[in-house]
């Protein structure tokens, strides 16, 4: 075997695992969690949850940092939550059972992060109301037109100016199957709309609600209408 040839099934192999998939799929959310509280999400012992996020670690697709007594570990970079993100797209959801699955999945459909853009049918609506308003351009790929530069700096949110990478980029929604929009841009309107109060985190992962003033917003800004949140 040549190449890269071992090294992906590697890769593979540390996300063929039930439990240390689970804990990258929370970590989407860009916080820093405990081996503790991935251990209460993944219904494992702390240690099994130990053992499994160092595999993750020495696998490059955690890093960790320890603070007192805690162990906390997050997603290595972008690249490592595109991979997550994209690979969620491609499978299919097993059924819903039980009334709290099923309110906890309509909840992250309705609105979640997707690390650091937001992403579900919130995430879908904003792409689709920047494109109708001429803010973004999909034709040859994600980019901000002169108006949709505008339209940030008329928000307030500043963008980088002397990023590398384009400013916003296409990610595929593993719940719309759809595009929304990802990239620096698309983490600062995040950042924006949560530290605004336009939407709230809900429970203890990536959920998202549109508050009645993030609807009265983003209708006011680009014309979503609230019966598509």
């Amino acid at each position: 075997m040549t190449g890269v040839g071992p090294e992906l099934a590697a890769l593979a192999g540390l996300l063929a695992d039930e439990t240390r998939a689970a804990m990258c799929l929370a970590l989407l959310d860009k916080r820093a969690w405990t081996a503790g509280e991935l251990a209460q999400l993944c219904g494992v012992a702390r240690s099994t949850a130990s053992e499994h996020i160092s595999k993750l670690v020495a696998g490059k697709l955690l890093d960790e940092r320890r603070q007192g007594r805690h162990r906390y570990v997050r997603l290595a970079d972008d690249d490592v939550a595109r991979l997550i993100e994209t690979m969620s797209a491609h499978v299919r959801p097993a059924p819903v059972s039980g009334l709290r699955q099923h309110r906890a999945s309509a909840a992250l459909a309705r609105g979640r992060t997707c690390y650091d853009h937001l992403a579900g049918r919130l995430g879908v609506a904003i792409t689709d109301a920047m494109s109708a308003r001429g803010l973004l351009r999909r034709d040859t790929g994600f980019a901000l037109t002169g108006a949709g530069l505008d339209w940030f700096a008329v928000l307030e949110i500043s963008l980088p100016s002397k990023e590398k990478r384009p400013l916003v980029r296409s990610c595929l929604d593993w719940t719309e199957r759809r595009d929304h929009l990802a990239g620096p841009a698309a983490a600062h309107l995040c950042r924006a709309v949560l530290e605004r109060g336009w939407a709230v985190r809900i429970g203890s992962q990536r959920a998202v609600r549109v508050t009645p003033l993030g609807l009265d917003e983003l209708h006011r800004h680009l014309g979503v209408e609230p019966a598509e949140l």
